[in-house]
């Protein structure tokens, strides 16, 4: 039976099925016989499985081990009946789940109410994947009148500088802000992201607000467990008097971060595909970083070198004036500015 046929008797005008006949009864037959070898599956999971064969080597398949002739339409037909699409995977499962998760998102969920009512500034804070100067492949699609050629290999040791995108999402205004530091991504480099953005855009969007909500992942350069990043927040906040709230997202959650989905995602399609070769040029793509739904976004370049493994004096636990919620205190705490501080003793 030719593939012209068999299409015929898949399918109807307007889309309907007519029954099997024999012919397609044994086509359907040789096409499982086809996939048997080749389909993997879940073992937690019956209804998970997938084929490493492509459709073209399905319809070469059956016509050399069965002798059936069939088009890539048809194949395409089969998998469908049978259920199988093309599919990516997605990072959606948490690899642990960790005690007390729910009811730090809820406490994140009131907190952002709290802060949205009160019309104070809510930021959401992360640094984007560290990038390489220099002639590196960087995946994605660009129209050229020449071929791109990169190395073959990204050896650091090629490398003309590196570029760690520190960034900042207010919640409320759809609006991002990227600090480029050519550095270390370290606690002195993200309180000073956020330094720039209140002296340079937030107390102008945010006139007479004395208090600002910042959520956080649990790790990197505002690690919840590290001092360090308590207290540069806690100097931060007395310069300014500004009263700076932290809510870290729990371990293994930090794609919840609104950061994560709401803005890198537009940052990278802004830059995908171009070879960065200067740090001015990583500024003026992710510039051009917008959305439909009004996104826009700032960028500064922090050439400034912070150093790594500083160290804090010894007495500084017993000193630090950083005021943890009674609840939930190792993802809560809130940096209070000096007089205000003195006040609430």
């Amino acid at each position: 039976m030719s593939g012209r046929e068999v299409e015929h008797r898949i399918r109807q005008p307007g889309g309907g099925r007519k029954p099997y006949t024999a012919e397609w009864a044994d086509i359907d037959a040789k096409f499982l016989v086809v996939l048997h070898d080749h389909t993997a599956g879940d073992p937690m999971n019956a209804e998970i499985r997938w084929t490493n064969l492509t459709v073209g080597e399905i319809v070469q398949a059956l016509r050399d081990d069965h002798a059936i002739t069939v088009s890539a339409h048809v194949v395409r037909q089969l998998l469908h009946n049978h259920h199988y699409r093309r599919r990516q995977a997605q990072k959606k499962l948490t690899m642990r789940e960790t005690p007390l998760r729910n009811a730090q998102f809820e406490k994140i969920r009131r907190l952002r109410a709290e802060y949205e009512a009160a019309g104070d500034p809510i930021l959401s804070m992360d640094s984007k994947k560290k990038e390489h100067l220099g002639n590196f492949y960087r995946a994605g699609h660009l129209y050229t009148l020449e071929e791109l050629r990169t190395y073959d290999h990204d050896f650091t040791s090629f490398e003309d500088g590196v570029i760690i995108p520190h960034s900042l999402y207010d919640v409320r205004l759809n609006v991002g802000y990227i600090q480029l530091g050519t550095s270390h991504d370290t606690s002195e480099f993200a309180i000073e992201s956020l330094r720039r953005w209140w002296l340079t855009h937030g107390r102008q969007l945010y006139p007479n607000r004395r208090r600002l909500l910042l959520l956080c992942d649990g790790g990197g350069s505002n690690d919840a467990r590290h001092s360090l990043f308590k207290h540069d927040l806690q100097q931060l906040a007395d310069e300014l008097g500004l009263e700076i709230r932290i809510a870290h997202y729990p371990p293994y959650t930090s794609k919840y971060n609104p950061i994560e989905h709401r803005l890198f995602p537009h940052v990278t399609r802004a830059c995908q595909g171009v070879i960065f070769t200067s740090v001015a040029l990583v500024k003026e793509l992710m510039e051009k970083t917008h959305t439909q739904a009004g996104l826009h976004v700032f960028v500064q370049i922090l050439d400034q070198v912070y150093a790594t493994g500083r160290k804090l004096a010894a007495t500084f636990k017993e000193t630090m004036r950083i005021v943890f919620d009674p609840d939930l205190s190792q993802w809560n705490y809130r940096a209070i500015p000096l007089a205000a501080n003195e006040q609430v003793i």
